[in-house]
């Protein structure tokens, strides 16, 4: 029988939304019983002494057991439970007292040690048969093309090696929900290939202890559990999570008798320490697996998990190498001189079939280029404002739109899932895949929704496994890992090459602007330099002037008056060329000027002051206004040392120029015995005190004894050059002339 639901008039279920049951609280870890097939004894870890156990133990091993040291009991040495290299006891063979041989199971738990005794098959798998067997599946898990087969062939394999009626490889889903996967069964079951099972049915703590222990087997599920002994040992609630013999959950039990099963035995299998699925054997009689099959079974659990594992790995690797390949012969045939949106438009096919979709769109501003199933313009305009205000990094992914964008629940049809990608870009973009709906026909053992607490608050398990079919809409096709981290790589790249591209566009607009200045510049270069020469020709012309007029003064005060003045504008002159001559304009190498302009002064004072001259000038970099200033200072200290030390002849004369951390220092000094004039009214000490004014600094004279010191002290700030005087570009593009 097959009842059917269908969730059309649902559109926000979802297969992800996983059942939180009461059975997550059941502690199935701590039963305080065994499964009275074996026997379980519990000892001291100090003194290994005997303190409980649970089963039959006094008619099966010996009656007086409790109390009594476990070595005596199993007949082994106490150095036993002290070796560090062999702790385990698993090769022992314990007699029992009805004819049974015991296999021996240790575990350490705090300050117990916990043995399991469980009676050994007296038919055994050979070793050599149980590696055969191994050897035989791995090779057929092998050629095995997907994991479908895989889990189809584990079927087949474990069916045979257990001889149950019903083999089923159980895979666990991303929402904790089950499906079968594989199947192998006799008439005695019911198919439930491809049928999916609630997370309820297999709680969060029982996988816990599926992925602890990897084998789990319940010979007959009628059992009458037998319990941890004597109670005033005070052992209730021994965590009982690594022994095989612990009891089951009486729902669990119920459960499977509900399911027409008496006998189950379950094998993990577990995938990079992930519990992956299970490998459910299922009897419809009781019956037992032997030590030695389940052995052979955990072996080839973890050989088919590897097989699982490289399939997956397989198919993941081909689609990531399928989706990288795709990406970049798209990016590499973009054409650089057109812009990213151009380019992207020009390969909407190979785009859109990067990732299966059923429709693909490139948003930009008001623009939308779209193809195949896709919402309208203006649906598309909003989803677009959504995703720019929302998605983390960029991308954005979801198989059911409806849920996570309210709006869209109104438009499966169209679009149900999609992967985006948002660019940053001055225009902002959006490059959208979609996926219309696929309606799904989930077919479930039993009601998923039928709960497992009535009213009283007792668990009761699922009475029906009868097929029960459900209809989801809403959802489409998942985007996997894989194409998410292919939509990342693709959202980088293409704002690289839009970055690059921005970084040709400006290089360009640069280009163009350094060749345009380049012509201005050069233009003027040549006005600056043809004023400059104008400029030179009228100072020449006014010292020629003055040079004349000096030889036809009448009286000697006029003459001298005259050839200072010729002096000063020579000193101009000298500064105004090497303004020009120097590679930056504008700014001036001041020892390099006042050497010059000494050698100048020099010529024009008479070639006898050459040999009188000593210069100690340190270089600096200043301004060239300022050193036209300092330049007339310095003029005027010579001029006076010639005049009034040594009554116009040639003399020791010395000039300094010093740097110290925050200050500038002229000095000259010279040896006369004239009386000097340290405060004079003339225009030249007016012209000097008003320019080191100007300057910020001071002017000071000692008496040496004989001579006169003058020293210029001015601070670093006023005479430095500024950005604008530099460099050339910075100077010329706010002086259009030199001189207006």
């Amino acid at each position: 029988m097959t009842v059917q639901r269908t969730a059309a008039s649902e559109p926000g279920y979802s297969l992800e939304h996983a059942v939180t049951t009461s059975c997550d609280r059941e502690p199935i870890h701590r039963p305080d019983a065994i499964q009275p097939y074996g026997l379980l004894l519990v000892a001291d870890s100090t003194t290994l002494t005997i303190i409980g156990g649970a089963g039959d133990i006094e008619g099966r091993l010996a009656p007086d057991w409790l109390g009594r040291p476990l070595p005596a009991i199993l007949e082994v040495p106490t150095s036993r439970f002290h070796d560090e290299k062999h702790p385990s006891l698993s090769d022992l063979r314990v007699p029992g007292l009805k004819g049974e041989t015991f296999s021996v199971l240790r575990h350490d738990q705090d300050t117990h040690i916990l043995i399991e005794l469980e009676p050994v098959e007296p038919h055994n798998l050979l070793t050599w048969d149980i590696f055969g067997e191994i050897d035989r599946t791995a090779d057929r898990f092998e050629r095995c093309p997907d994991t479908a087969s895989v889990c189809r062939q584990g079927a087949t394999i474990f069916q045979r090696l257990t001889g149950f009626d019903r083999v089923l490889v159980y895979r666990f889903m991303e929402d904790g929900t089950g499906r079968v996967v594989g199947e192998s069964r006799n008439d005695a079951f019911p198919s439930l290939m491809n049928h999916h099972f609630p997370a309820s049915d297999i709680p969060a703590q029982a996988r816990a202890l599926y992925l602890r222990n990897r084998i789990r087997v319940i010979p007959d599920i009628t059992y009458e559990a037998a319990s941890i002994r004597p109670p005033e040992a005070g052992l209730a609630g021994l965590n009982l999570s690594d022994v095989q013999l612990r009891s089951v959950s009486p729902i669990h039990l119920q459960y499977m008798a509900n399911m027409g099963v008496r006998a189950s035995a379950s094998v993990s299998l577990v995938v990079d320490g992930v519990l992956w699925g299970l490998i459910a054997c299922h009897n419809a009689t009781p019956r037992r697996l032997s030590e030695d099959v389940r052995a052979a079974c955990r072996t080839l659990a973890g050989v088919m998990s590897r097989q699982l594992r490289n399939k997956e790995e397989l198919v993941t690797y081909q689609e990531r190498l399928r989706l990288r390949n795709a990406m970049e012969f798209v990016t590499s045939h973009f054409d650089v001189r057109h812009p990213i949106e151009s380019n992207l438009r020009s390969f909407m096919g190979e785009l859109q079939s990067l990732f299966s979709c059923n429709g693909f769109a490139v948003i930009s501003g008001e623009t939308i280029t779209a193809t195949g199933v896709l919402p309208d313009s203006e649906n598309l305009h909003k989803l677009h404002d959504w995703l720019r205000m929302g998605t983390n990094g960029g991308i954005f992914t979801s198989a059911m739109l409806g849920k996570d964008y309210p709006p869209a629940a109104d438009w499966p049809e169209r679009s149900a899932g999609i992967l985006a990608i948002t660019l940053p870009f001055r225009t902002p973009m959006c490059l959208i895949w979609s996926r219309v709906e696929i309606i799904q026909t989930i077919e479930w053992a039993g009601n998923p929704h039928k709960g497992d607490e009535d009213d009283d608050g007792v668990l009761r398990p699922r009475t029906s496994f009868k097929t029960w079919e459900q209809t989801i809409r809403g959802h489409s096709l998942r985007w996997t890992n894989e194409q998410k981290q292919a939509a990342r790589r693709l959202r980088r790249v293409l704002i690289a090459d839009y970055q690059t591209q921005q970084l040709r566009e400006l290089n360009a607009t640069l280009a163009a602007t350094l060749e345009e200045r380049e012509s201005l510049l050069r233009q003027k270069d040549f006005l600056i330099r043809e004023v400059n020469h104008r400029v030179q020709n009228s100072l020449q012309m006014v010292a020629s002037f003055l040079k004349l007029q000096a030889r036809s003064a009448a009286n000697e005060e006029t003459t001298t008056a005259l050839t200072e003045a010729q002096h000063r504008i020579a000193a101009i002159g000298l500064v105004h060329r090497r303004l020009y001559r120097d590679e930056h304009f504008g700014v001036v190498d001041l020892g390099r000027y006042l050497e010059e302009l000494m050698e100048e002064l020099c010529s024009s004072l008479g070639e006898d002051w050459h040999q009188q001259l000593r210069l100690a000038l340190f270089p600096i970099m200043i301004s060239a206004d300022r050193a036209i200033n300092i330049g007339l200072v310095l003029t005027e200290l010579v001029i006076n040392a010639s005049k009034y030390a040594y009554d116009g002849n040639a003399g020791p004369l010395h000039v300094g120029l010093a740097q110290t951390s925050d200050r500038l220092i002229l000095t000259v000094s010279d040896q006369g015995e004239c009386t000097p004039q340290l405060k004079g009214t003339g225009f030249g000490t007016r012209m000097m005190n008003a320019v080191v004014s100007s300057l910020a600094g001071t002017l000071t004279y000692t008496t040496l004894n004989p001579g006169l010191e003058a020293v210029m002290t001015l601070p670093l700030d006023s005479v430095l050059p500024t950005e604008a005087d530099a460099s050339t570009e910075a100077a010329l593009s706010q002086i259009p002339y030199p001189y207006p």
